[in-house]
């Protein structure tokens, strides 16, 4: 491919040289501006954000600010593309082949009524952050009640989590280590399936792996993505 550093088409960057593709790849065609401006930038020029700097985000619901790293943006884009190819949705293989749902009934008729209506699982694409901070995802069959208006969670459904991760987390982890958010509805990448998250700031490794019954994210499984 005939391109020199300087005029690097935003689709070859933090790639090899001899795997610059000739043309933007179908995963790549349709990105917003916000993931072009991303995955155009060098991963050594990218900036981790540290655990203060994402405590106050998440204390000032600027979820938005949160993104991945350039790299990491770019493979999750091909990966989330190939699911859609082969399971005809994002959704359709966290339900069957991560969550293992046959279906999203809650057992129970109250919220964390029952375990089995519960699944905590490593986010599989987490944020660009300091390495040390353990982010999760707490998959629900039943609805977190929110806000139409302001699509913040109510004040009860704001409690039901924190008693959740009060009982959960707390116990293991300190509090200045540890803190939840719930992404706005306009800024979930899966919107059929209920959840919401936690980070843990260097966590017991043996711990997470308790909570997440070992599980690994997809992001360290060796994938082979274009």
């Amino acid at each position: 491919m005939a391109v020199d550093e300087e005029n690097l088409p935003f689709w070859c960057v933090n790639l090899p040289r001899e795997s610059w593709p000739d043309k933007c790849p179908d995963f790549l065609k349709n990105v917003s501006d916000k993931d072009r401006g991303i995955i155009s930038t060098r991963d050594e020029d990218y900036h981790r954000q540290t655990w203060p700097e994402v405590k106050d985000i998440i204390s000032r619901n600027r979820i938005d600010l949160f993104q991945r790293v350039p790299s990491d943006l770019r493979r999750y884009r091909a990966y989330t593309w190939s699911l859609t190819q082969q399971y005809g949705s994002v959704m359709n293989f966290v339900q069957n082949e991560r969550l293992h749902w046959k279906d999203l009934a809650p057992r129970s008729s109250t919220p964390f009524g029952d375990p089995e209506d519960i699944k905590i699982l490593w986010n599989d694409w987490p944020y660009g952050v300091d390495e040390k901070i353990v982010h999760l995802v707490i998959w629900t069959k039943f609805d977190l009640e929110s806000d139409p208006i302001t699509d913040d969670l109510t004040p009860k459904a704001r409690a039901e989590i924190d008693n959740f991760v009060d009982k959960t987390f707390r116990r293991e982890v300190p509090p200045e280590n540890l803190i939840w958010f719930k992404n706005w509805t306009s800024l979930k990448s899966i919107h059929a399936v209920e959840h919401f998250h936690v980070m843990l700031y260097d966590p017991d490794p043996t711990f997470v792996a308790k909570i997440t019954n070992n599980d690994v994210p997809l992001s360290k499984r060796a994938l082979q993505l274009p």
